[in-house]
Formats: C-alpha cells, structure tokens, sequence
C-alpha cells in the first residue's frame, strides 16, 4: 500500500475534512458577525457520493481517521449519512467530529447510533456569561447537558477545546473551574493559543496570549507532561493522578509545532490543503464524479506531498489563504 509522507518524513494517516463553511455561532475569534454568504461563489458544498469517493481514496492510501468539521458539521441534513458513509462504507476506522455543542442534549444519541468513535466539543469558558460573550449564544447548560448524556450512554472519547484569549478566559480562576471540572470528569480539555487569520489582526493582537501562562499554571499544580504516543499530534497533553481528565495545550507558535505534523485537510468544497496555514490549495473535485476515478485521485494527492512545507511559518505573521478558521475547520 502507497501511504501519504511528505519530503521531512512525516506519515499522515488522519484528514481533517469540512463538509461545511456554514456555522451558526458568532464566536469572536472565527465569525464575528455570523456567516456570510458569498453570492459569487454558488459552488456547492461536497455531496454523499462525492464524500464516499474522497474517503475511499485516503482510506486506500493509509487514512486510518477522519474529523468531521466545519463551519459547523452538524447543520448539514445528512450529517448522519456522512458519518456512517465513512465508518461504514468507505474504511475509514476511526470517524470523530468537531462541533459547538449546538442542541448536543438532543443529537448525543443520534451521534452514537450513527458510529461516531470521537468527539472534540468548543467550550471557551465554564462562565456562563463568558461563553455567551464569547460566542453569543447563551447554549453553555444544553451543551454540558448533553456531555453529561454522552457519559451516560458509556462515550469515552470526549474532548473539549477553548481558545485562550487574554483577559477573557485566561485567569487562574478560569484554570481552577476547568481543575474542579477534570477532577471528576474522565474528559480532555485543551486550551488553543489564538492563532491570527487573514481577517482578524486586531482581534488577535487585542486577546493574544502566550499559552505559558497555562503550562506555569500546571506545572505549579503538578501536572506532568504524557508521554506521546507514536502517532500523536502536537498537542502537549498533562496527567495528573488525582484527576479523571486530562490537560492539553495547543501552541501553535512554540518551537517545532510542525515537526509532529500528522495531518491534511479537505475543505467544504473539495480542495486539498496539505497545511491549515498553507498558502496553495488544489481542488480534487473533478476527480470526485465516478468511481473508476479513483486511481488518478490517490495519484494526484500522493504527488501533492512533495509540496508540504516544513513548517506554517506563523510567527513569520504568515496566515496563508485561511481567512477565518471556518473555511477550513481550524
């Protein structure tokens, strides 16, 4: 079997696929003002079929993982469909999704039923009030209700994001409600350092931070870095013995972020991106329309490694052809 690697060595056996631009929060540092519709594009989102023929593919080049995102995924009507095209019908052995947690006390067995191995939920701030400001939506108790029916059903593979943002979240107060939280929750949490996009300059050089203030924070509490397994990315993950959850930062502006690399990304509309800070992408759609263009679709994404850069050059101020994190499910 032909597998994905790059130039530096770096194997990639997981995709980060949208399947949507659309997302119906107004979070700060993604969409500020909500959605908007570009109406000169009317290129469609990746249909079922075309899904199928992508997953196959990757599946066939060694894809062991899929994450489902957006936008958010789960304003799509056949987002169910999706999940078991890839679980069940595409070999794909692990399917998870990034989501906002929107209505999750009402889609959490609809999640399982479908075949969903794992789920990363956005949760900026246990504060009730924070995470409205945040977001602008008022939705935090739905969203720890259907966490609590996910641990109820027997799911384990739970993980929440934040994103660090200075003065909003960044407090010890803050760490010590997420603290009380892992004490008695077996759940990741992981915070990510803000990271600057082709539209939000002044947003990120307002609520920038390093993510130290949060590693100082464990490091005094007495957390201690997991070992990394094998095929892990570059998030650094805590443990502590005394707590049923897990710590996680990702600092995508530390030194050798890139180095674990162990990922691309597929966006709503059929393009590859071999980085989230990369500035070319290659569209693969046309190869999506029939089954019997399978072998020239895994052709052209194995040349397209050779392509993959050493690194995002972030600190550099480099954001590529990401505007906003929708656009390419962050």
């Amino acid at each position: 079997m032909q597998i994905l690697q790059d130039s530096f060595g770096r194997k990639f056996p997981y995709i980060r696929m949208s399947i949507t631009d659309v997302c119906n929060f107004k979070c700060g540092y993604c969409l500020p003002n909500g959605y908007q519709v570009d109406k000169n594009d009317r290129t469609k989102f990746l249909h079922l079929d075309e899904i199928k023929r992508l997953a196959t593919s990757f599946s066939e080049l060694g894809v062991l993982k899929v994450r489902i995102t957006g936008g958010e995924p789960t304003v799509r009507k056949d987002f169910y469909d999706i999940i078991k095209i890839l679980k069940f019908e595409a070999g794909i052995k692990k399917v998870s999704i990034t989501t906002n947690g929107y209505q999750l006390n009402k889609k959490a067995k609809f999640l399982l039923d479908s075949g969903l191995d794992g789920i990363n939920i956005s949760i900026d701030s246990l504060k009730r009030e924070t995470f409205s400001n945040i977001t602008s939506h008022d939705r935090l108790p739905e969203i720890l209700e259907g966490i609590k029916i996910l641990q109820d059903l027997g799911f384990e593979n739970i993980k929440l994001n934040g994103v660090l943002l200075n003065g909003v979240n960044s407090s010890k107060e803050d760490f010590e409600m997420w603290s009380e939280f892992l004490k008695i929750n077996k759940i990741d949490f992981r915070y990510i350092e803000l990271m600057r996009t082709g539209d939000n300059l002044d947003y990120f050089n307002k609520y920038h931070v390093s993510s130290k203030i949060f590693k100082n924070y464990l490091d005094e509490n007495k957390w201690v870095v997991q070992t990394r397994g094998k095929d892990s990315g570059p998030a650094l993950n805590y443990i502590h013995p005394e707590f049923k959850g897990k710590f996680g930062i990702i600092a995508p502006y530390s030194k050798d972020f890139c180095k674990s690399c162990n990922r691309l990304r597929i966006t709503s509309r059929g393009d590859l991106r071999l980085c989230l800070f990369g500035n070319t992408g290659i569209s693969l759609r046309y190869l999506l329309q029939r089954d019997d263009q399978l072998n020239e679709l895994k052709n052209l994404i194995l040349k397209q490694m050779r392509f993959k850069k050493e690194s995002h050059y972030l600190e550099l101020g480099e954001t590529g052809l990401t505007t906003n994190l929708s656009t390419t499910g962050g």
